[in-house]
């Protein structure tokens, strides 16, 4: 495993058990380093579940699996292996798909179409069909309710450190827990990033309701991320309500307690989604860029994009380089509304220009300052409306192109 990244939090937080949820991590041996790389959740039957998927076209073939089921609603178990993609792999992707599900459905006794399973690592490189199915019978005997360690190195590519979070809630008289695991390093620009997601709760709520507040925290999460501009085929988040907190089921998303929920799932997701940043492949600084101004929240995001995505944004924030050029240039690159002079362009609580030219008695020390630290904050306002948005990225540094360049090899 590379070095763990300087970004990194100081330890795997505590995941409490929660219940109807038991979950695995262990080697299998698709990695050549013996490294953990399948993963497995048993869940209590009745159990929910919403999903969010990556909307690249050419998906894998676990995409496709859950896709086509999850309209069904119900989740027993997942099936979560790292070290090959099962993408590009044609029919027999396909077939490894078909006796994957099959053998987990006949280990834990369940319809096929409530087994849900995931892929991420080297894409067009088929796995036996049989080969992930012959290793689960092994791996349900570990199964636990406190295994989330190993969960989460069991779905780690090339992730420095694994990634999980936790948060509660209260609704009515019962407190509820949402816990996530997560894993990804590159290619990462989530369009729903080799990114994928497994959060649980406790909570009683059909998959319908569910699936609304997922989709809207992904928006404010996975979907505010980027590392490299790159979507990969596998992405995959997925959330999974056991019922079992005994809590008042929310029929609606207006219910007393939804809004508690979503905050929690929310935080987990962001949380988690932030992680991936901190774990970009060579970062050594954090990014937050905030734009506001702009003629509405879709195009905010959009030029913050843009700005997150710039190569030459983000060498200048890995040489520590107060370059608020490339801010302007990835400004204008963007396609959305913006007038040159009345864009504003700061670095962390300095404005470095305003209405199209450099602050009177500009001193960039403060600014360099900043710029020397781990966690930096890019802010641009384009004096237009009332739009605004903030997403999330990491610098590009020689890291990022020597882990890619050696990935296969």
């Amino acid at each position: 495993m590379a070095q763990k990244s300087p970004l990194a939090p100081e330890r795997f937080p505590p995941l409490p058990p929660i219940a109807g949820v038991e979950v695995a991590g262990a080697p299998c041996g698709l990695k050549e380093s013996g490294r953990h790389d399948l993963f497995v959740a048993r869940l209590a039957p009745g159990t929910a579940v919403a999903g969010s998927f990556t909307r690249s076209l050419c998906p894998s073939a676990p995409v496709d699996w859950c896709r086509r089921i999850l309209p069904g609603g119900r989740a027993r178990c997942v099936v979560v292996n790292s070290g090959n993609a099962n993408a590009f792999t044609g029919k027999a992707g396909d077939r490894t798909v078909e006796h994957t599900v099959r053998g987990a459905a006949q280990l834990f006794g369940c319809p096929a179409d409530e087994v849900y399973i995931a892929s991420t690592g080297v894409i067009g490189v088929p796995v036996p069909a049989d080969y992930i199915a012959s290793k689960l019978p092994a791996l349900s005997r570990r199964l636990s309710a406190d295994a989330w360690l190993d969960a989460a190195r069991g779905i780690m590519t090339t992730d420095t450190f694994p990634k999980g979070a936790v948060r509660t809630a209260r609704i009515g008289d019962a407190e509820v827990t949402v816990a996530g695991i997560a894993k990804g390093s590159g290619m990462i620009a989530p369009d729903m990033a080799t990114m994928l997601g497994f959060i649980f709760t406790d909570a009683a709520i059909p998959a319908p309701v569910l699936q609304a507040l997922l989709t809207r925290a992904v928006d404010d999460s996975f979907n505010s991320i980027t590392v490299d501009g790159d979507t990969s085929t596998s992405d995959t988040v997925l959330l999974f309500a056991t019922g079992q907190a005994g809590n008042a089921v929310l029929t609606t998303r207006d219910d007393p307690g939804a809004d508690a929920l979503y905050a929690a799932i929310r935080e987990v997701a962001l949380d988690l989604a932030q992680q991936v940043v901190r774990d970009g492949e060579g970062a050594s600084k954090f990014i937050e860029v905030q734009v506001s101004g702009a003629v509405s929240d879709d195009s905010a995001r959009r030029v913050a994009l843009s700005i997150a995505n710039s190569p030459l944004v983000k060498t200048a924030i890995a040489g520590e380089d107060a370059n608020w050029g490339r801010v302007v240039m990835a400004v204008g690159k963007a396609g959305e509304p913006a007038d040159r002079d009345k864009l504003a362009i700061r670095f962390g609580d300095h404005w470095v220009a305003k209405d199209g030219l450099p602050v009177d008695g500009y001193d960039e020390a403060p600014v360099a300052a900043h710029l020397k630290g781990q966690d930096i904050r890019i802010g641009a306002d384009l004096g237009l409306g009332e739009g605004c948005a903030t997403v999330w990225t990491c610098d590009l540094t020689h890291g990022y192109i020597s882990i890619n360049a050696d990935y296969r090899s």
